[in-house]
Formats: structure tokens, C-alpha cells, sequence
């Protein structure tokens, strides 16, 4: 219900997703029914097995404040779909709504995984020969050393789901791959992560021109860089795409030149396009959350609501908890001294 583009745009994505994979499990539409029910008559979505309404009679939106939110808004969409996810009636839940209520509600209702200090979001982006995992987005943009460490465990987790990717290799952010370049943030994550051993492929620090290369799968950030690379790189794609279109129609002969190549044009907005993966899991949680953009049309949310349905069927989390508490065995272990 939180959504910019309104509930109608979460039913038209809902009839895509199921129309695009026949295997998606069933769907629990969560909010006032008055005004889901009639949205749902006039796409011709049919209520049944497959697609149900939960009714919540408020809404959380953009310009409430998380917590007071959360306390005061008891019967809003957001909170009754998590606590659904916390009762185990729902196996994911996606929301285009409130991002700092969806975390604060995510963290204080379903509570952190064993041994994970702070949730982080990750997102798919495409770089040369495919697409990398970039993690934190945004959900945790103060981080510490052993979250840095965690985002690592869980981006790699969520690129073998996600990506298929069995070994997928792990780049830490920074400004140069020199000894000592970085902050001490960088530094200290940096001296963890090689600890870590064969616990994770980890390819060492890897600079911005690193980023879109065929370099790295997993990306590790904090939350307050890694949002911003998130955001600049879908500005720039919808850019590039506007001033392509603009340039390649300025006369005859360019737009017979576009004409002959819109295959090639068509693949390269596919590949750039933010949205063909939807939405960013907040991982470290003990149950699945899928955030979205406000902004979402229905194919982000299509593509968000799909993704959901891989989370499920890789059972991830489980996986996840036991690398996280090796991880933190080793971090805790004392540094064997080196002989002078």
C-alpha cells in the first residue's frame, strides 16, 4: 500500500510475475480490501489458492517517522506482512513502502540471525559478462569492521542463489588497492576478511574502475557508500538510454542507423535495465524480507516478487547462520604471534 505508484501497479505486477513463472508459490496481498479487491475484479485476478487478502486497515507511509510508525500504526500493511513472515504464514515478504520502517520493523520483530550484528541490503547490478552483488545498499550506513565482514558471508550466500555463481569472489571497497590506502575502517575489515581463509573467496580491495569489470561477484561496502554507488549507476542508466534515444533520432540518416540495430539496442537496454532485478533482501534476518523501490513500476515488482520465490526454494538462511558463526570463531581467536 506504501508504494509511490499506488496499489494498482502491486496487482498489475502480481498477474506479470504469475504470468511469467507458472511455479511461484501463492501470494498473500497484504491491505485494505475495499480498495485490493476491486483492483484485483478489473485486471481479472481471480481470488483462490494462489492469491489471498490479508486486510490491514492502515498505512505506513513515506513521511512517518519508523518507530513511532511502527508503535502507532499496528494494523498497517507493513506490520501485519511481517508479522506474518514472523509467524512462519509467509515465507518472504516484499514491500515497495517506508525503508527505514520496513528495517526497523524487519530487526525488531523478526530479530537478527545468530551471531549477526546489523541487516544489510543487497542488490544485483550488471557489470562486463554479467552482474555482481553490491552489499550494503543502504541498510546499515555507520558500519563497523565485523559487519563489513558479515556483508561478505551473506553477499556471497545471496550471489550463489541469486547468480549461480558456486565460488563467487569477494572485493572490498576502497580507494586504491596500494598497503594503506583507506580509511581504518577498510583497514582493520581488510585484515579480517583475509583471516577468514577458504571460509570465503575473497579477492582482496578493489578500487571504483574495478566495479563493472569482470573483477569481482560480491561488492562490500558500508551502507553509506554502497547506496550512493547504487544510485548513481541507475541514474546513469537512465541517462545513457535517454541520451541515446535523443541522439539516435536527431536526423533520417541516425535514426535508419537505429533502425537496423534495434536488436542490439533493445539487448543493451535489457542488460542496463535497474528493472529486471526489483528488489534488495535485507539479509542477517531471521526470516526474508525483499525491498523495492518506492518508485517500482510493475516489472521491478514482478521481477522483486520472482526473486522472493528463489530466496525460498535455496533455503539460504540456514547456510548462512553456519558460515557466520565459523566466521566469528575465528575472528575471536587470538592472532598467533610471528616469530622475529
Amino acid at each position: 500500500m506504501g508504494g509511490d505508484l499506488g496499489p494498482a501497479e502491486v496487482v498489475a505486477a502480481i498477474r506479470l510475475a504469475q504470468q511469467q513463472d507458472a511455479n511461484l508459490g501463492p501470494i498473500i496481498l497484504v491491505g485494505d480490501q475495499a480498495v485490493l479487491e476491486p483492483l484485483l475484479r478489473q485486471i481479472g485476478l481471480p481470488l483462490g489458492p494462489s492469491l489471498s487478502i490479508l486486510h490491514a486497515s492502515e498505512v505506513v507511509t513515506m513521511d512517518d517517522k519508523p518507530l513511532m510508525a511502527l508503535k502507532k500504526k499496528k494494523d498497517s500493511s507493513m506490520v501485519r506482512a511481517i508479522e506474518l513472515v514472523k509467524s512462519g504464514d509467509a515465507g518472504v515478504l516484499v514491500s515497495c513502502g517506508n525503508t527505514g520502517a520496513l528495517m526497523a520493523g524487519g530487526t525488531l520483530r523478526l530479530r537478527m540471525m545468530e551471531g549477526v550484528n546489523r541487516p544489510a541490503l543487497a542488490a544485483v547490478v550488471p557489470r562486463k559478462g554479467g552482474h555482481f552483488i553490491l552489499i550494503d545498499a543502504g541498510a546499515n550506513p555507520e558500519a563497523k569492521p565485523e559487519h563489513l565482514v558479515h556483508n561478505a558471508i551473506l553477499g556471497s550466500h545471496y550471489c550463489r542463489v541469486m547468480l549461480g555463481i558456486a565460488s563467487p569472489r569477494i572485493g572490498l571497497m576502497t580507494i586504491g588497492t596500494e598497503e594503506g590506502k583507506g580509511n581504518a575502517l577498510i583497514t582493520e575489515t581488510n585484515e579480517q576478511l583475509r583471516r577468514l581463509g577458504g571460509l570465503i573467496n575473497y579477492a582482496g580491495p578493489i578500487e571504483g574502475f574495478h566495479v563493472f569489470e569482470d573483477h569481482v561477484d560480491v561488492v562490500v561496502c558500508d551502507g553509506f557508500v554502497g547506496n550512493i554507488m547504487l544510485k548513481s549507476w541507475e541514474s546513469l542508466a537512465k541517462f545513457f538510454s535517454g541520451t541515446l534515444r535523443v541522439e539516435l533520432q536527431a536526423n533520417p540518416l541516425r535514426a535508419a542507423g537505429a533502425f537496423l540495430s534495434r536488436g542490439a539496442f533493445n539487448a543493451l537496454k535489457e542488460r542496463i535495465n535497474p528493472e529486471r532485478y526489483g528488489g534488495a533482501p535485507l539479509l542477517g534476518l531471521k526470516g526474508n524480507i525483499l525491498k523495492a523501490h518506492g518508485s517500482s513500476n510493475r516489472r521491478a515488482i514482478s521481477s522483486a516478487i520472482r526473486a522472493a520465490g528463489e530466496i525460498l526454494k535455496a533455503d539460504m538462511n540456514h547456510r548462512i547462520e553456519a558460515d557466520i558463526a565459523r566466521a566469528n570463531e575465528i575472528l575471536s581467536a587470538p592472532i598467533p604471534e610471528v616469530a622475529s
